[in-house]
């Protein structure tokens, strides 16, 4: 697929919601969710948990460190009530995360020189969310769904496109050391909240 097929992702927005408007479950509740997991085709993703729907890929290639590689790949992505943290995880890829309905969410990041930001992908402007999130490539992200949110769901970007060799999943203690006080979030309880199940110490 052409990389314009993200955009079409996207601009579903409004016809998705105004056909849940017009007599489907309402949007924002857990019905609407699993409506959306359904019409989409989303499934578990596994790991890093959350929904996944692949979109297509762009047909212009670019070479990246000996590679030939897609220049971008698209996805849709979901947290829910049931599945509201996306795990620590490092992509080689850029990823930008552009929000199609409901959230709010958390995203932390945390950079190869060390520092972490929070932003959070939203449409109240006003309290500085922002309805795209752009994750540079070569970082580590974790999303967490806002509590009382039934659901959040994203279209995302990735560029160069995912390749299961460019990414890491989890994480342990000596990445815990590092980023722990990086931030007044980021304590080294919050920190092993955010890697879950993955834990790689042994």
């Amino acid at each position: 697929m052409l990389a314009s097929t993200f955009l079409l992702a996207v601009s579903t927005m409004l016809p998705v919601q105004a056909a849940a408007q017009a007599g489907g479950p309402a949007v924002g509740s857990e019905a609407r969710a699993d409506e959306l997991i359904a019409q989409l085709k989303l499934t578990v993703l596994p790991k890093e948990s959350g929904y996944l729907g692949l979109v297509g890929t762009s047909a212009q290639r670019v070479m990246y460190q000996g590679k030939s590689l897609a220049v971008q790949s698209q996805v849709y992505y979901m947290l829910t009530e049931r599945l509201p943290i996306n795990y620590l995880h490092w992509l080689a890829s850029d990823d930008t995360h552009v929000l199609i309905e409901g959230g709010p969410v958390d995203y932390f990041i945390f950079c190869a020189d060390g520092h972490v930001e929070m932003q959070t992908l939203g449409m109240d402007l006003e309290h500085g969310q922002r309805p795209i999130v752009a994750v540079p490539g070569g970082c580590y992200k974790a999303l967490r769904l806002h509590k009382g949110v039934k659901y959040a769901l994203m279209a995302n970007a990735l560029s160069p496109e995912f390749t299961p060799d460019r990414v890491r999943i989890g994480e342990g203690s000596v990445w815990v050391k590092r980023y722990s006080g990086a931030a007044p979030w980021a304590t080294p309880e919050f920190l092993r909240e955010l890697i879950g199940p993955n834990w790689t110490d042994k």
